[in-house]
């Protein structure tokens, strides 16, 4: 089995200050608190291709695991390490994110992709943010039902972080906004 959903959403701020604002997210100190499954980030790779001008960047990130607690007794484990890869374009103004757990891989596979794009009704002013996540538990898979019931637990989760990590862009892009602004 595995649970897939998708989101989308519109920044109301140019696709120059959202992308900025995501490299920001995670660093913010007054994210840790509404970021909490967050509990490091390392930039691994930075490389900037002179032939594209395309920006590739790795970052490992250490995360409370999603899921409910019976799951983490299961495992063993809460913590979960991920890689995230991103690529940012410049010239077509395009973000794209993938994020994959690495460790807890014999238990669950998480992929979350995330692109930031110019609106296309308001591409100067707006950003439109697309998300997809796909979720698997893998020992379950025999169990079905029961597998269904951690994979939709666990996409709540996702879903109620996603929340959470666009409150702390808006609020990152409203602080650049007001730093930008002719005083």
């Amino acid at each position: 089995m595995v649970k897939a959903y998708k989101q989308e959403h519109v920044y109301k701020h140019p696709w120059e200050r959202v992308s900025a604002a995501s490299w920001r997210k995670f660093s913010d100190p007054e994210n840790k608190r509404i970021l909490s499954h967050i509990l490091e980030v390392d930039t691994l790779n930075r490389k900037l291709d002179t032939d594209t001008g395309k920006l590739h960047t790795t970052r490992a990130l250490t995360i409370h695991a999603p899921g409910p607690w019976f799951l983490h007794r299961i495992i063993g484990q809460d913590i979960c390490h991920c890689v995230e890869s991103t690529v940012v374009d410049g010239k077509s103004r395009s973000m794209q994110l993938t994020t994959k757990n690495i460790s807890l891989k014999k238990f669950i596979e998480v992929e979350e992709r995330i692109r930031y794009d110019p609106h296309p009704e308001n591409p100067s002013a707006w950003t439109v943010c697309s998300q997809e996540t796909s979720i698997r538990i893998k020992p379950l898979s025999a169990l079905a039902s029961m597998a269904e019931k951690v994979e939709q637990k666990c996409a709540e989760k996702f879903m109620q972080n996603s929340v959470k990590g666009r409150e702390v862009m808006e609020r990152i892009c409203r602080y650049m906004e007001a730093e930008s602004a002719p005083v």
